[in-house]
């Protein structure tokens, strides 16, 4: 698969229920080797999911591909149906992360010129993984935050996506640990980074 076969648009309120769903398989298939049963179950409840501020605002992202991509290439000529296989956002505004059901959120617009742009809720569908999804969405993040002004960018990366911020330039700050509402915590990471 080439990043030619994944194509990037806005996301929009009609694709809140794909959203949800691809990232209860982004969760759940991705997140595995770094956090327990019981923490992925109270992060999708507590903290992962849409955010419809960001949707709201036109800064979240969606990664459409053809369903069948790999197939098309050895039957050429089938019409081909697109699906959301990543997303991802930025946001002006407080909120480090969190979806609708976060508790936590601040809503109040950032200052470009002194504060980060936030980096936020990246879901990649578990067979899109590693194909260079993450780093399509992240880009076109960037560029978007970095021309409506700001120069930082700043994240509450799960212990999943440190690993491809990292690579990115991202400079992890602090641990983080995010109570849910099962009773367990989330350990994330503070990453920051300057264009």
């Amino acid at each position: 698969m080439t990043q030619a076969n994944i194509h990037l648009r806005h996301a929009v309120p009609e694709d809140v229920p794909v959203l949800r769903e691809l990232i209860d398989k982004s969760v759940r298939g991705l997140q595995t080797l770094d956090y327990t049963p019981a923490q992925i179950e109270g992060a999708l409840q507590t903290v992962f999911g849409v955010d419809s501020q960001l949707i709201a605002d036109g800064t979240y992202i969606v990664a459409d591909a053809e369903r069948n991509a790999i197939a098309r290439a050895e039957a050429a000529g089938k019409p081909s149906e697109l699906i959301i296989v990543g997303c991802g956002g930025w946001s002006k505004r407080k909120t480090l992360y969190g979806s609708d059901h976060w508790t936590g959120r601040e809503d109040a617009l950032l200052d470009p010129q002194r504060d980060a742009a936030k980096i936020r809720a990246f879901f990649i569908h578990p067979d899109w993984a590693r194909r260079g999804v993450g780093s399509m969405i992240l880009k076109a993040c960037e560029e978007a935050a970095r021309s409506a002004g700001f120069t930082r960018y700043e994240m509450g990366a799960t212990l999943t996506g440190a690993k491809l911020f990292g690579v990115k330039g991202y400079a992890a700050m602090e641990r983080i640990s995010i109570p849910l509402v099962n009773g367990e915590t989330l350990p994330v990471i503070h990453m920051e980074k300057r264009t």
